[in-house]
């Protein structure tokens, strides 16, 4: 008999890939489940496909591992999927005989399961979690803005996910955790840092979506149910760090009136409060429950709750309501970042015109030190506040306009939190074209190409923080000790003095253009003409400099010494070949001139 390379005799254990891998098909049948409850219980244990080196069933096939299908079989979720899907055959059974109140009754004791321990799993440290929580809040983010249709998503999920994507938003504005925003065309993209990891998300515009039919919905609604309880065990850990009870009590009325945010501040408020006036005090649950007992059944625990916090809130004062610039009882200490970050837009109050994008502006704006109010219901101070600094218009302005304070246009919020200054408002101003909005996430200078905008950006900086950088187009090898280069044999003694003279006065010229800076970035007119430079350079050195009163030498001083050397290199050139054109010029003359004279 024949034996073939690949043959194995019956019994032999497999080896290799085929022991190791197994199709889809095949683990499908192994763990006796339909493929949407397969997919469903792979995205929530985090199990995916393999690439095998070698394929021994074919190229068309999806492979896993086998360890991570027994990793399934072993799963207690895996029974209790089965018992729901033994539960929901009888209540088809009861719909088809038409016992609707059996039906009714099987369907109101339907059976739940929990995700706590397959999210302890996949992460048993907090810094695990928020490792991957990229994807998590921008699925959360995604769905909080969606409408919601019966047939593919309910309502809940939706509500679910505007309030865990809140309280989110509340805890980075709170904690003043937030670094980065960019508006680009997919959306707004956001960047924190929480327990030293950078968490960057995305959030679409508030436009209306439109739900298209080439997207299996059941696939995403897998992956946001583990999101969601994903970040509900984040935020509650978030919470909790900061003394903050969780889940929070939203006031009703700006619940009802969609200021989520606002109404999330007034809880951090409350807390605060509560933990500094009465420290020893039980949990507001616990008091709840006695009074409660007190009162009766008729006001529940949540009711009781509620009016225990907005009896600790100042009703009569508008500014201790935006306390999302409060230190928070019991937070841990502040790195450099979130300290700068906090006193960004301190003693500042704006107002948010109805045209304007609310949610993320009520997000940004008191994550760096503002308050803020919008036009409408639930607000904290009215627009006719005289106290208002800045208010936030997206269209011209043709009323009337209030001289106290200054109307921007989004773009300059976000521009000052990405720069951490307070760039000059005079190109955001209502009805200009605005500069270009650049992106905190590129690096220009690794690029190898700065845009003109970031670069007076990075000036402005710099004159914010009393820095000398050289002017535009002049290098720091400009700046460098002539003494240095005169022992080098680079230049001679003449020369050498003469460009001590020049340094001196390029001195000058870079504290004049800092100072011209700084008046700009401060909003003081500065004049056009340009000041005298010798006066700020003392005593008998000041008697021996030349006049810069040539266009063409201070033009000059502007170029570093290698683009300077190649000039006069050119202009040497220049007038050598002049004098070479004068000379043939001469030489025809001259012999025009003998020419004549022998005809005559």
């Amino acid at each position: 008999m024949v034996k073939h390379k690949h043959y194995r005799p019956p019994g032999k254990k497999k080896e290799g890939n085929a022991a190791r891998y197994i199709t889809r098909s095949q683990a499908v049948k192994q763990l006796q489940v339909s493929l949407p409850l397969f997919r469903k219980l792979c995205i929530l244990k985090g199990v995916f496909p393999r690439e095998p080196k070698k394929k021994v069933k074919g190229n068309h096939h999806t492979y896993y591992h086998l360890k991570d299908v027994s990793f399934i079989q072993h799963e207690p979720l895996l029974e209790r999927l089965r018992e729901i899907r033994a539960y929901e055959r009888k209540v088809k059974k009861a719909d088809a005989k038409k016992n609707r109140d059996r039906a009714n009754l099987l369907r109101q004791r339907r059976p739940t399961y929990r995700l706590d321990k397959i999210i302890l799993q996949r992460y048993p440290n907090f810094i695990d979690a928020l490792r991957d929580l990229d994807d998590c809040l921008t699925m959360v983010h995604l769905f909080a803005a969606l409408p919601a249709i019966e047939e593919r998503i309910e309502v809940k999920r939706i509500h679910n996910c505007r309030r865990l994507s809140h309280e989110w938003q509340a805890y980075i504005s709170r904690t003043h955790k937030l670094r980065k925003v960019f508006v680009s065309v997919k959306g707004i993209y956001y960047q924190a840092e929480v327990k030293g990891q950078k968490v960057t998300w995305l959030t679409p515009h508030p436009l209306q979506q439109v739900l298209t039919e080439d997207i299996d919905f059941n696939i995403m609604l897998n992956f946001l149910e583990f999101y969601e309880a994903l970040l509900a065990f984040v935020n509650c850990h978030l919470y909790r760090s900061i003394n903050v009870k969780y889940p929070p009590i939203l006031d009703p009325r700006l619940e009802a009136l969609a200021a989520d945010l606002y109404a999330l501040s007034r809880y951090f408020d409350a807390n605060s409060r509560s933990a500094v006036l009465d420290p020893q005090a039980p949990s507001l649950s616990g008091s709840g429950n006695v009074e409660s007992q007190q009162i009766g059944d008729s006001v529940s625990e949540s009711e009781l709750r509620l009016a225990q916090l907005q009896h600790q809130l100042p009703s009569n004062e508008p500014g201790a309501l935006m306390h999302l610039v409060k230190d928070v009882a019991g937070e841990e200490e502040e790195d450099d970042d979130t300290r700068e970050c906090k006193k960004l837009f301190k003693d500042m109050k704006f107002f948010l015109n109805r045209e304007v994008y609310r949610e993320s502006l009520l997000f940004v704006i008191p994550a760096f030190g503002g308050t803020v109010s919008w036009e409408g219901d639930g607000a904290p101070f009215e627009e006719n506040d005289e106290s208002i600094t800045h208010q936030i218009v997206d269209r011209p302005m043709h009323g009337r306009q209030t001289l106290a304070r200054q109307y921007v246009q989004p773009q300059w919020v976000y521009d000052c939190i990405n720069a951490r200054i307070i760039l000059p408002t005079g190109g955001y101003l209502a009805g200009r074209d605005p500069p270009p909005h650049l992106s905190p996430f590129v690096d220009n200078e690794a690029e190898g190409y700065v845009p003109d905008y970031a670069e007076t950006i990075k000036q402005w900086k710099a004159a914010g923080r009393s820095e000398v950088l050289p002017l535009p187009g002049v290098g720091k090898e400009d700046l460098e000790d002539p003494q240095n280069l005169l022992a080098e044999g680079v230049i001679d003694r003449a020369k050498a003095k003469e460009a001590v003279e020049k340094k001196k006065k390029m001195m000058a010229l870079e504290k004049q253009y800092h100072d011209e800076l700084n008046k700009e970035l401060h909003g003081v007119p500065h004049s056009s003409s340009v000041t005298n430079i010798d006066n700020h350079i003392s005593g008998k050195e000041t008697e021996d400099k030349e006049e810069f009163d040539d266009d063409s030498e201070l033009a000059k001083l502007t170029l570093t010494r290698k683009k300077r050397g190649k000039l006069e290199a050119i202009e040497k050139g220049i007038k050598r070949k002049k004098d070479h054109i004068d000379v043939i010029r001469e030489r025809k003359r001259k012999l025009r001139e003998s020419q004549k004279s022998k005809e005559g």
